[in-house]
């Protein structure tokens, strides 16, 4: 290589070494290898002042040149990034010791949680949870539970009829009682809960989508006395300890004898104000004993099985425990109603 090219090379070589920063290497870059004013598209322009004979040997020292500050140049580069990628890394260091930032948790709906405590109760009692179909005919769902062919909630003005008439919404859960009772044998003791449907007119105790649990006990020489034993024990586990239970007489078609079942006010303690009517109880559900009729429709004998049912609005259930002035809030999908939910876990 010519003495000029290798000076040009110990000169570069020497700038290389001061190189510090991104803005030193785009000038050192400028400098040497842009096409206008670098030094190396300089030296190429000088061929034309050197004699023919040693052009082709000119040409190629200034390619090893080239090629030997392209190296260095890449060299620089690469160590240039590395060294800022590690310093990035010490500045941006993590202790990951410290404690996690604490990020907003999902929560279950309020409905979802009720139904879960519910289902929970009921469980560590012996039940099992049983499920069926949203979509019924009339026989499971008014025909097999002694509902008379003129009962009015088969009416259109009260159900939701579907596919002509054939098919509906159910308005409630005791249609898998019916169905769990065609497919096992007795004893049976089952909770079904789900969300039903009724033509409601919406309002702060009324929608026309709500949830149910319905329970079901079916064996021999079961009596009133087990039914209220049993929701008794229900009312002091999701209500208070010292909540107490009356039974008034009342009529459904699919049991006999009928009742509505009250709890003492748990928001005065029974001394009356304005929730409770001022009366000191609050109705929770309905039972009473299966209606003979039912049995037979569901294929059982009446005079080996007795039993009993009671069902509940889940939705009541959760008005009742959180003090929800509209049941209409739970449908609303406001975050600051259901964040507060979140603490009651």
């Amino acid at each position: 290589m010519r003495k000029d090219l290798e000076q040009i090379l110990v000169e570069f070589r020497q700038e290389v070494e001061r190189v510090a920063t991104d803005e030193h290497l785009k000038q050192l870059h400028g400098k040497y290898f842009s096409r206008e004013k670098g030094v190396l598209s300089a030296q190429l322009r000088r061929i034309r002042e050197i004699p023919v004979a040693e052009r082709p040997g000119f040409g190629q020292d200034v390619n090893l040149l080239k090629q030997e500050m392209e190296a260095e140049f890449d060299r620089l580069t690469r160590t240039l990034a590395d060294e800022d990628y590690h310093r990035r890394v010490e500045q941006e260091r993590l202790d990951i010791t410290l404690p996690a930032v604490g990020l907003p948790r999902g929560s279950f709906h309020p409905i979802k949680m009720v139904e879960q405590e519910l289902c929970g109760i009921f469980e560590r009692m012996g039940y099992s949870i049983v499920e069926g179909p949203e979509i019924e005919t009339d026989f499971y769902n008014f025909g097999a539970l002694n509902f008379p062919p003129d009962h009015p909630a088969r009416d259109e003005q009260d159900t939701f009829f579907v596919a002509g008439g054939r098919y509906l919404l159910r308005t409630h859960t005791s249609p898998v009682q019916i169905r769990t009772m065609q497919q096992l044998a007795p004893p049976l003791k089952i909770i079904a809960p789900g969300k039903v449907f009724r033509k409601d007119t919406p309002d702060a105790t009324h929608y026309p989508i709500f949830h149910q649990i319905e329970g079901l006990v079916v064996a021999e020489n079961v009596s009133l006395a087990d039914l209220k034993g049993t929701l008794h024990d229900f009312a002091r586990q999701f209500f208070a300890p010292d909540v107490r239970v009356r039974l008034r007489p009342s009529f459904f078609p699919f049991v006999e004898p009928g009742a509505e079942v009250d709890i003492s006010c748990i928001f005065c303690g029974g001394s009356g104000c304005r929730i409770c009517k001022q009366s000191g109880w609050i109705e929770i559900l309905g039972a009473g004993m299966v209606h003979p009729n039912v049995f037979v429709n569901c294929g059982l004998d009446p005079e080996e099985h007795t039993g009993f049912a009671f069902g509940m609005g889940v939705d009541r259930m959760a008005i009742l425990k959180y003090g929800v002035p509209d049941i209409r809030m739970f449908w609303e999908n406001d975050v600051r109603f259901l964040n507060q939910f979140w603490y009651v876990q």
